[in-house]
């Protein structure tokens, strides 16, 4: 049976109202061979206090400053010693309790699993699939018109993933599952739901300049010209998709 350690980093600051939610929904999984890491911006609101309930269970607890969300999960990402590394941030949940030893059951020695997301709100109600539907097959270039599969959906072999890139304060995960699908060789999909998200983050909050983060990602990996032409097809494929949404709402 294929039962590779997984690290789970979750990155807090200030959320005591959703970090439990996340919290119980890694430690109640029936996989067993997960090591749980929790990075807190040093929290003042009682997060803290919230961490240190199930402090027996996990691997580590980093409590401290630090320069931002990405510098936060490089530095779980430095403390995990997992086979596979999957980001499972304050209020984003892992789907349900079977979801980890279902995603390694579904292949052996893949470089990358991954799966569909279910969005949620702040009080964990599903809002329904997110608008980019994860692909059949996925590569590096399959987020050339879009990001189709979350980082909370991922699970990526910890030999190819690398620090995330700190001059992208807000679209680094992009860039970061991109360059580790450059160096994968088997990525498999899982074809089911592996996550929950919470919508309304910190990229759509300061939405324009998350877009332009993800223009020059886009053009880095894919190139000007091209890059130009796929935003074309991003902006039709939004409009139809609003405007579907529209009819079908009215």
């Amino acid at each position: 049976m294929f039962q590779p350690k997984l690290s789970v980093i979750t990155i807090v600051y200030n959320n005591a109202a959703a970090i439990e939610r996340t919290m119980l929904s890694v430690l109640e999984q029936t996989y067993p061979n997960i090591e749980y890491i929790i990075v807190d911006g040093l929290s003042t609101d009682g997060t803290l206090d919230i961490i240190k309930k199930y402090s027996d269970r996990l691997a580590v607890l980093i409590s401290e400053k630090d320069a931002g969300i990405y510098d936060a999960m490089n530095k779980g990402l430095a403390a995990a010693t997992g086979d596979y590394v999957l980001f499972m941030n304050s209020g984003d949940e892992i789907f349900a309790k079977e979801t980890a030893a279902n995603v390694f059951a579904s292949a052996a020695n893949a470089d990358i699993y991954y799966g569909e997301t279910e969005m949620i709100d702040s009080t964990g109600r599903s809002l329904g699939q997110r608008r980019h539907k994860a692909p059949d097959h996925f590569s590096w270039r399959s987020f050339r018109y879009g990001m189709s599969v979350s980082h909370q959906a991922i699970y990526i072999k910890r030999t190819i993933a690398e620090p995330f890139d700190l001059r992208y304060q807000l679209s680094a995960d992009i860039d970061w599952i991109l360059r580790a699908a450059k160096k994968a060789d088997k990525i498999v999909n899982v074809h089911q739901y592996v996550a929950k998200y919470l919508v309304g983050g910190m990229s759509k909050k300061r939405h324009q300049e998350s877009l332009i983060e993800r223009f020059d990602i886009m053009k880095r990996h894919y190139g000007l010209l091209p890059t130009v032409l796929n935003h074309f097809i991003i902006a039709f494929n939004l409009g139809w998709y609003w405007l579907r949404h529209k009819r079908t709402n009215d």
